[in-house]
């Protein structure tokens, strides 16, 4: 058939009328099982497909979960997204993946578009949106739809969060920096207007202050996560008439980039110089000098995050109760940052 089918043309070829097809469809109980059995034969052969959005406007619900990342060609990201996959499918829901690339207005129009869709659920990891931006983050709240942050996360009555304990995991890394024999630990902090961040350069300050270690003001560099800003980072740090011994980076990625030019400088790591990533990215296993990281335990995120929706979800009680989960980080210390053998 050229048009497209609806529930009138199933009627009318069956002499029934379009309400008993519409129930049929939707498997209400006063429909006999012979009569709903020949509606969806008959709406098979007539290749009808069901509007899935104003079907989802009657019932309320529609096996959709938005979640939104800023990319997702990470394997942070993407390990996260595999665990809300497998933890929902079993239960019938789709998931609709958006990407904010870090773009503020971008964010805007994923929660607007998901909102649209009618999804049952929101799971986001948020980019650095504006405090006067909430109001888009209250509209999900007000629409009863369960939201839960992920990774990065802003404190905002009524949503729940499953994140990692970024301040202990920055403070463990500086720490067995410090037993390695590095004094000057250089930093690499992300944004740290969002909170994960902050939390990490915390936990990197709080380490070196409890060992008597002043804090060097030019250590600490701002960057995004890619080798280029890496490689970048370490020719400033190189510059300073006293240079540090170690690197501490909040992105796997940009300490790649410290190693490279470290390496072209000709600075033995880890004799002369010690590296420690944060992400566990793929590749810091499979380099020649493996690179030390934290593990975020991206699946097993992804994996309570869509619990955490499955209980907002299932239990009306919980559905405007916050869910907090934090996840112990793993140190993973390879070659990078390894002068000293564990006993």
């Amino acid at each position: 058939m050229s048009e497209k089918t609806t529930i009138y043309d199933i009627a009318k070829a069956l002499n029934i009328t379009a309400a008993t097809v519409s129930r049929a469809l939707n498997n209400n109980p006063k429909i006999s099982q012979s009569t709903r059995k020949l509606v969806l034969e008959t709406a098979n052969k007539m290749n009808y497909k069901q509007n899935k959005l104003a079907l989802a406007l009657r019932s309320g619900k529609s096996n959709n979960v938005g979640v939104i990342v800023p990319r997702i060609n990470t394997n942070f990201f993407a390990s996260v997204i595999r665990g809300i996959e497998e933890e929902l499918h079993p239960e019938g829901y789709q998931v609709i993946i958006c990407q904010t690339h870090e773009d503020e207005n971008r964010e805007i129009e994923n929660i607007n578009t998901l909102l649209n869709a009618q999804v049952d659920g929101i799971l986001m990891s948020i980019s650095n949106l504006p405090d006067e931006n909430n109001h888009y983050i209250e509209r999900v709240i007000q629409k009863n739809i369960p939201l839960i942050f992920f990774d990065r996360k802003k404190e905002i009555k009524n949503v729940s969060s499953v994140t990692i304990d970024d301040y202990m995991a920055s403070y463990q890394t500086t720490q067995h920096l410090l037993e390695q024999g590095c004094d000057k630990i250089a930093y690499f902090s992300g944004d740290r207007s969002l909170e994960i961040y902050e939390d990490r350069y915390r936990g990197y300050e709080q380490a070196l202050l409890d060992n008597n270690i002043s804090i060097n003001k030019d250590y600490i560099i701002n960057i995004k996560s890619n080798v280029v800003e890496g490689r970048d980072a370490v020719e400033k740090l190189l510059a300073l008439e006293n240079p540090p011994n170690a690197i501490f980076s909040t992105s796997d990625f940009a300490a790649l980039g410290a190693i490279q030019k470290l390496k072209e400088h000709g600075i033995k790591i880890p004799e002369d110089f010690c590296v420690f990533g944060f992400g566990n990215e793929p590749f810091t296993k499979f380099m020649e000098l493996s690179i030390s990281s934290v593990d975020q335990s991206p699946l097993e995120m992804g994996k309570t995050a869509a619990q955490v929706f499955l209980e907002k979800i299932n239990n009306k009680e919980n559905k405007k109760s916050e869910i907090q989960v934090v996840l112990m980080p793993k140190l993973l210390i390879r070659q990078s940052s390894t002068r000293i053998a564990s006993i």
